[in-house]
């Protein structure tokens, strides 16, 4: 494994979950009582833990393939991985998107790496993956794609 980077919810989405669970028992523990309060509580923090981890993306750099969430790519069918800085991924996720592209982007993570495909039977032109790291990403991707394409040439 050439680069491992795991995006999960900031600790700020935690705390407001927490406080919705207080407010929930609040609210049901003042009007139905204490334990509706708690069992209430407790349910919407389950759905926030659930919720929250769900939505982890895993980012994996092996030395042959590339796995962002349940996606894989062979280095193979990479041409290139750019960094892109926060104004770059705003622009190349909305005005300058293609729709074709496929998209791994979280709302609180600001900065991305931009993937362009080199296979001429996929139709999608490129992977815009959200990092918080793009650099360490792409000289990561760059690394394992370069020494790929010398071991193994694609026919």
């Amino acid at each position: 494994m050439l680069y491992r980077e795991r995006l999960t919810v900031p600790l700020l989405w935690w705390l407001l979950a927490a406080g919705f669970a207080v407010s929930m028992l609040a609210a049901f523990g003042f009007y139905l009582g204490l334990w509706w309060g708690v069992g209430t509580a407790l349910a919407s923090l389950a759905v926030a833990v659930a919720l929250f981890q769900s939505s982890a993306v895993l980012i994996v750099v092996e030395p042959n393939q590339l796995r962002i969430g349940r996606a894989v790519i062979e280095h193979a069918y990479l041409a290139s991985c750019r960094p892109l800085d926060a104004d770059q991924t705003s622009r190349r996720s909305g005005t300058e998107a293609d729709a074709r592209a496929h998209l791994v982007l979280r709302p609180y993570v600001r900065t991305a790496v931009e993937l362009v495909l080199d296979d001429p039977a996929d139709p999608v032109p490129y992977w815009l993956v959200s990092t918080r790291r793009p650099h360490r990403l792409a000289e990561a991707v760059e690394r394992a794609r370069t020494a790929d394409h010398l071991s193994s040439p694609r026919e």
